[in-house]
């Protein structure tokens, strides 16, 4: 009897024992992958807190004992986060108010993170300072701003923005602007104002080209989505998205564009938000990575990345808790037999091509002169905003502008018939 008993507990620790051996060799090796590739994540909301918490006074803050936020230093750390675009976010509620000063504020703030923690983060703008950041060992900070109404509706803003480092804008937050619809209008919820976009919308991608930022389809309406998939010259992201096949939830991709997103060259960023991975309040690690198997089986490992939603989101799966847990979602991916190539990839390499390629397209863009006419007045009139200087409505375009929105016509209706 007792020797059985024994032989029963040997048993156990030994199947306990492989257990554990085999998943060790998959963290091992998931973070072997991720020395050598950065891990890019699309989308971090630690900036928001800072204002919600600290009021942007980061005096009264550090980033080394934070324990308030998903995000800190040791987490990041731990996490072997390689390169992070930080969310400039604020409330739909500004929109025609004081968005833009809002918005100014927010990315100031991340710069001042940088300079603040200057031997963790390396303020980032391009391909190369990514890998250059990564190369010394620190976190490439980039910046993304969450909602086209942080822009009042103004091309002058966006060109400003892009100058202060915003590397993408998210057309939409969870309102609709004066020139395009969000997501709750595939929702029913909202009704539809422009169709998708409307022309201002259409200026606004074309410019977005010229100037070399990434278009965020996050938080669109699937008619937006594909109208600037159809349009735009270089590829577009979803900075924080998931799979609709399996979640059902207005803000995913569905197939069809997923698929889309692949022959255009672009990047699916699955986010962690419980509510978008099972579309209800609980969700494991294992449920996200079965949004990037989706992905990998409808559209391939090249349009596939990071986008984990952290301090932005109030319920995360169970294993996923904050961004130092990321090492054990790469680990599960690899588990589940994902080739290392194609790890690297969903890790950072997509992303880079994604950003090399928008960087390209602005580049044989140099010569084309900036957009400079404006929304017509009629469509953002209200009693927050003067109109100084505004022409009266069916503005018309620049020669320049108007080729280049010919030319990108053009190419469409060439695409659509081969």
């Amino acid at each position: 009897m007792l020797s059985r008993v024994i032989s029963a507990v040997f048993l156990v620790v030994w199947v306990s024992s492989c257990a554990f051996t085999s998943a060790d060799q998959y963290l091992t090796r998931a973070l072997k992958l991720m020395s050598e590739t950065p891990l890019i994540d699309g989308h971090n909301d630690l900036p928001w807190q800072l204002l919600k918490q600290f009021n942007n006074e980061l005096s009264k803050v550090d980033l080394n004992t934070l324990q308030t936020t998903h995000t800190n230093i040791p987490k990041i750390k731990e996490g072997r986060l390689g390169a992070q675009f930080w969310s400039a976010y604020v409330p739909c509620e500004t929109q025609y108010k004081d968005a833009v000063r809002q918005t100014l504020d927010q990315i100031d703030v991340i710069h001042r993170i940088c300079q603040k923690y200057p031997e963790t983060f390396m303020f980032a703008t391009s391909s190369k300072d990514i890998m250059d950041a990564f190369n010394m060992k620190k976190t490439a900070s980039l910046i993304g701003v969450e909602g086209g109404h942080s822009l009042d509706s103004s091309l002058g803003t966006l060109r400003l923005m892009y100058q202060l480092g915003v590397r993408y804008l998210t057309l939409t937050h969870s309102c609709n602007t004066p020139w395009a619809d969000n997501w709750l209008v595939d929702t029913g919820s909202e009704p539809s104002e422009h169709n998708g976009l409307s022309p201002f919308g259409k200026q606004l991608i074309v410019e977005m080209n010229r100037l070399g930022m990434l278009i965020d389809l996050a938080h669109v309406t699937v008619a937006v989505m594909n109208q600037v998939l159809d349009m735009s010259k270089a590829p577009v992201i979803f900075s924080h998205s998931s799979a609709y096949s399996i979640c059902q939830h207005k803000r995913n991709v569905p197939d069809d564009v997923l698929k889309r997103v692949n022959q255009t060259g672009g990047i699916v960023m699955v986010n962690f938000y419980n509510d978008y991975v099972t579309c209800s309040k609980t969700a494991k690690l294992s449920d996200v990575a079965d949004h990037f198997d989706h992905i990998k089986k409808v559209a391939g490992a090249g349009i596939i990345g990071f986008g984990g939603d952290y301090d932005g989101v109030t319920r995360l799966p169970e294993g996923l808790e904050d961004v130092s847990k990321v090492p054990n979602l790469v680990a599960e991916l690899l588990r589940r037999g994902w080739t290392d190539e194609e790890v690297k990839a969903a890790l950072g390499n997509n992303l880079l091509r994604v950003l090399r390629e928008v960087e390209k397209v602005r580049d044989s863009l140099r010569g084309a002169s900036p957009d400079d006419v404006p929304i017509p007045y009629e469509e953002v009139k209200n009693q927050c905003r003067t109109n100084y200087f505004f022409t009266s409505s069916g503005a018309v375009h620049s020669h320049s502008a108007l080729g280049l929105l010919l030319t990108l016509a053009v190419q469409a209706l060439i695409t659509l018939t081969v």
